[in-house]
């Protein structure tokens, strides 16, 4: 049976979304926390969902201590249990690692952070892509605009490719997805991805979120999964772990849907008190018993996984 969508009506607040996924009684089992070696001194967060790499279970994770935003992408294999960095794969100097194939190729992404042009002593960030035909041959290719995060690739039915955008400022205030379409890698531009029109009326104001993997589904529709976020009166940040569907065809969007919430997971550390709240969908491994393990960062510290209802079965 497949899932059940509607089309978005309008911008969805956090709260309603929250209970609307408390009351539903959405499935949500088995939660594991992912043993990562070889950092004992630093945490593994806001991994990717697994992906194969000749031949071998490969995960994507963001190494970093925990009192600074510096970190590394590092590439991990499991052996007797435990995630250890891969051997020989090269270490990027990236935040929040994605994946995705567009052509045969692999296509990893993560956030570069660096001096702000302007204000000194601040940070800047933007998304950077690698291509190659496994890990060891990645080679970067393109850098993404000054100041924008969650930039996802999918490739679509007829081998053109799908830019999922999330502008902040001026267009995008906290945060908010758009989308373009260029027909080949080559024709990935800083335009392209500046002027790529809104998902208009999808978060609602004063909230964001992103696109942070993307599914092409059977019927030529992307299965989006992605996160929506707010503050709180005291400060807080809170990030739900959510999912839509796009249709590249005419660039309609469905509803949103919470797919789990913190305390679905296993307790564990924080980076700090204001991001207790936090999980950080990272990867959906889709199942043909219509399940679905869901890979997320959890509270900026911790690396966890759990099994969801596939939001996108039957499709």
């Amino acid at each position: 049976m497949a899932a059940s969508w509607g089309k978005s009506m309008g911008p969805q607040l956090c709260g309603e979304l929250l209970s609307a996924y408390r009351a539903s009684g959405a499935r949500a089992e088995q939660a594991e926390r992912i043993a990562f070696g070889g950092y004992a001194d630093k945490d593994v967060y806001n991994i990717a969902a697994p992906f194969m790499d000749n031949g071998v279970e490969i995960i994507a994770g963001r190494v970093e201590s925990r009192d600074s935003e510096h970190s590394e992408v590092v590439f991990f294999a499991e052996r007797e249990g435990t995630w250890l960095p891969l051997a020989d794969a090269p270490v990027l100097v990236l935040q929040d690692p994605f994946h995705c194939r567009i052509g045969g190729e692999l296509v990893v992404g993560g956030v570069e952070i660096y001096p702000h042009p302007v204000n000194e002593g601040a940070l800047m960030w933007r998304t950077v892509f690698y291509r190659g035909g496994d890990i060891r041959s990645l080679k970067p290719f393109f850098k993404g605009p000054d100041g924008m995060k969650d930039l996802r690739l999918v490739e679509l039915a007829d081998g053109s490719i799908g830019i999922f955008t999330r502008p902040q400022g001026e267009k995008g205030g906290r945060g908010k997805i758009g989308y373009a379409r260029v027909a080949t890698l080559d024709e990935l531009t800083l335009d392209v991805i500046n002027e790529a029109p809104l998902l208009v009326g999808q978060f609602a104001e004063g909230e964001w979120g992103g696109a942070n993997e993307a599914h092409l589904l059977q019927d030529g529709r992307v299965g989006v999964l992605g996160h929506v976020a707010k503050f709180d009166e005291a400060g807080d940040r809170h990030y739900y772990p959510m999912a839509f569907l796009f249709d590249p065809a005419d660039a309609s969007f469905s509803v949103m849907k919470l797919i789990a919430e913190r305390s679905r997971f296993l307790p564990g550390p924080s980076k700090r008190p204001d991001l207790q709240d936090v999980v950080f969908s990272g990867g959906l491994v889709r199942r043909a018993d219509g399940s679905a393990v869901l890979y997320a960062g959890i509270s900026d510290a911790d690396a966890q996984r759990i099994v969801i209802e596939d939001p996108f079965r039957g499709l």
